[in-house]
C-alpha cells in the first residue's frame, strides 16, 4: 500500500532521506520511529505530496506521489503535528468546511459527517465551539476531518503529541478500530510503548537510513544481543549497578523507574553468579528477572543517536 524506493531529499547541504527503501502492505499498522532529525518529517511529507523527493520515488496504493498527486489525495488521509483549528466555528461547520473542500456532493455531507462524528465519538459535541474544546477533543475532531472522504491510506505524524493519559489511551484505541476496519496506518511517534500496542510491524529510521524494519521479534532476533535483565532493590541502587557493571557480559546498564536495566551476554551459571553476589550484598534483592523487551528497548539497541 505504501512504497518508496530510494527515497532522497536534500535540504540545502543537509541530507535528511538518504535511499531510503521501504514497503507497508494494505491493511498493516507500520510505526515509523527515530530520533529527532533522522528524517520521519520529510518521509511523510513526501508520501502526503507537500514535498518533492531530490531522488527516488514513493507510491500510495500504486500510485506515484509525483506523477499521480491528486490520487494519492484522494486515498490518502494526512494528519499533521500541527494542525489549524479555528475558532468561532462549531465542531459541525468545522467539518462541514473540510466535506466541501474534498467536494463530497452535498446530499452525502450530513450522512458523512455523522459517520466520523460517531466515529471519533465527536456526537455530543457537534455543536460545541471549537474553542471550548480540550486538546484531545481537538486531535479527534483533526481524525475526524482526515477521515471525511474514507481514505484507504492514513499518515499520522505525532498523533499523541500533547494529549494527557487518558487521551492518548482513547486516541489508541481509537487507532486500534480503524486497523479493524481495514486502514493502513501510518504513525509517527515518541510514545514508543503505545505504538507496540497496535501496530503490526515497526521501520526505525536513523539519519535518513532506514536500520530495521519488520515485527519487532523479528528485529530482535536479527540484533540478538543478550537477554534484557531487571534487577530490583530495597537499597542502594546505585551499588547493585556497580556490581553489575563490574560483572564480564553486562552491558547498557541503566536505571528506569526505579528499576535496573541491563543486557548480559553470557551462559546462564555466570548470570546466576550475578544474582548471589546481589544478594550476599544486602541490598534487599526482590527481583531479579528477564525482561520483556519492548519496542524502546529495541529502539535502543539498533540506534547510536546519529543525526543526519
Amino acid at each position: 500500500m505504501i512504497r518508496c524506493r530510494g527515497l532522497t531529499h536534500r535540504y540545502d547541504k543537509r541530507l535528511a532521506l538518504d535511499g531510503l527503501d521501504l514497503q507497508v502492505a494494505a491493511g498493516e499498522a507500520f510505526a515509523f520511529i527515530g530520533p529527532n532529525g533522522a528524517g520521519k518529517t520529510t518521509t511523510i511529507r513526501i508520501l502526503a505530496t507537500l514535498l518533492e523527493p531530490t531522488a527516488g520515488e514513493a507510491f500510495v496504493a500504486g500510485f506515484s506521489t509525483l506523477d499521480q498527486a491528486d490520487e494519492v489525495r484522494r486515498v490518502l488521509g494526512y494528519m499533521p503535528d500541527a494542525f489549524g483549528v479555528y475558532d468561532g466555528m462549531r465542531v459541525w461547520e468545522y467539518l462541514e468546511f473540510f466535506a466541501a473542500a474534498y467536494r463530497i456532493p452535498r446530499p452525502d455531507r450530513r450522512r458523512t459527517l455523522d459517520d466520523v462524528l460517531e466515529l471519533t465519538d465527536l456526537g455530543a459535541r457537534r455543536e460545541t465551539n471549537i474553542e471550548h474544546l480540550s486538546k484531545g477533543m481537538k486531535q479527534r475532531l483533526c481524525l475526524a476531518k482526515t477521515l471525511l472522504h474514507d481514505p484507504q491510506v492514513l499518515v499520522l505524524d505525532e498523533p499523541a503529541s500533547g494529549l494527557d493519559p487518558r487521551a492518548r489511551i482513547d486516541l489508541k484505541e481509537l487507532l486500534r478500530e480503524l486497523t479493524r476496519m481495514g486502514k493502513t496506518l501510518f504513525v509517527s511517534s515518541h510514545i514508543l510503548p503505545e505504538l507496540a500496542d497496535f501496530c503490526s510491524t515497526v521501520g526505525i529510521l536513523e539519519a535518513g537510513r532506514l536500520v530495521a524494519c519488520g515485527r519487532v521479534d523479528e528485529i530482535l532476533r536479527a540484533v540478538d544481543q543478550g537477554r534484557s535483565m531487571r534487577v530490583r532493590v530495597l537499597r542502594d541502587l546505585e551499588k547493585a549497578g556497580g556490581v553489575v557493571e563490574e560483572t564480564p557480559g553486562s552491558s547498557r546498564v541503566r536505571v528506569q523507574d526505579g528499576v535496573l536495566l541491563f543486557q548480559f551476554e553470557g551462559p546462564l551459571e555466570d548470570l546466576a553468579d550475578l544474582a548471589e553476589r546481589l544478594a550476599d550484598q544486602r541490598l534487599g534483592l526482590v527481583e531479579f528477572a528477564e525482561a520483556r523487551t519492548d519496542l524502546e528497548d529495541v529502539f535502543m539497541r539498533v540506534t547510536q543517536g546519529v543525526v543526519s
